[in-house]
């Protein structure tokens, strides 16, 4: 295998620790192999030697992919689209579309994302699942329903949809929920405090460190996601590779990962289906054992070694 230099261009560091940061140091990792480092904008003084540039998000890299095409041309160029990018940006924003057109190539994180490029950009699509370790399932208490939600407060992650359904749910139907993640919008933050005050079985914890963030999970019944839109949520594979089923909303970044037959979804932003399926499966044990099975099923697809091999192949075509 040639060695190469890859510089992986993410709009977010670790200092956001997002969805961007975390898929970019991800990757840096996976690539060991050759010689990879995380940039959020090129050129930069160890430019002249990049042989590949992978670039996280096609708006808010674009002026590293169009800095990049104007030295070398489409060779080494690979895209990877988010949620904001497949099901907002490229519709209208004139970065994000040359984003499309100077790339080698572009990358989707579910199954369904390349139906949503332009059809003159499919062919040069592949999808990539990111991945995670399998982690132990941890003892769930049998006295109520433990849920959980993680994602940083803001519009496109929908928390108000959650905030609804904790309110429409009695406060004695054994049914608690956790609310993990930062308030980037000031006004979602006052709602989640607002809530708490109003409900005692809903927490919001604010922003918590990845390691006790994963123990929530693994010790949920439960992982709700509500997003309105995504690229690939991760934390929907840290849920399945921990054994905890998911209740999303049905949207192609969540069906393109836990596929078109599984059983729980509600429809975006509706809290009472939310609140109802919440109260069903806090009394229907084979129900949340369906769940937990059929995330089971699609567990290897989210395996690190799938998730290295596609990435390896990814960087040798761009390099030719």
């Amino acid at each position: 295998m040639q060695k190469l230099r890859v510089v992986i261009v993410s709009p977010a560091l670790a200092d956001a620790n997002n969805g961007n940061w975390q898929t970019a140091r991800r990757w840096q990792q996976l690539l060991s192999a050759h010689s990879a480092r995380i940039v959020r904008q090129w050129p930069d003084a160890q430019a002249d030697d990049d042989d590949v540039m992978l670039a996280l998000h096609a708006r808010r890299s674009a002026d590293s992919v169009q800095a990049w095409h104007a030295r070398h041309g489409q060779r080494g160029l690979g895209v990877v689209l988010t949620g904001t990018d497949l099901y907002r940006d490229i519709a209208h924003d004139p970065q994000a579309q040359r984003s499309l057109a100077l790339a080698h190539s572009l990358v989707v994180l579910q199954g369904l994302g390349v139906k949503s490029l332009p059809p003159q950009h499919q062919s040069k699509a592949r999808v990539i699942f990111q991945s995670t370790g399998t982690r132990q399932t941890l003892p769930k208490t049998p006295r109520h329903l433990r849920v959980v939600m993680v994602g940083h407060l803001r519009e496109e992650k929908d928390p108000q949809t959650l905030m609804a359904a904790a309110r429409l749910l009695p406060p004695d139907a054994g049914v608690f929920i956790d609310h993990i993640g930062a308030p980037l919008d000031a006004a979602l933050g006052q709602a989640a405090q607002a809530t708490q005050a109003q409900c005692p079985h809903y927490r919001w914890l604010g922003a918590l460190p990845h390691a006790p963030t994963l123990q929530r999970i693994q010790r949920a019944h439960l992982l709700v996601h509500c997003s309105r839109m995504e690229g690939g949520a991760h934390v929907l594979m840290e849920a399945v590779c921990s054994g905890t089923p998911v209740l999303a909303s049905r949207i192609d970044g969540n069906v393109g990962l836990l596929g078109e037959d599984y059983a729980g979804y509600f429809e975006p932003g509706d809290a009472h289906a939310l609140a109802q399926a919440l109260l069903a499966l806090r009394s229907n044990v084979p129900a949340l054992a369906q769940l937990q099975a059929q995330c089971a099923a699609r567990a290897p697809l989210f395996a690190p070694a799938a998730e290295r091999a596609a990435l390896h192949r990814w960087v040798q075509d761009l390099s030719r």
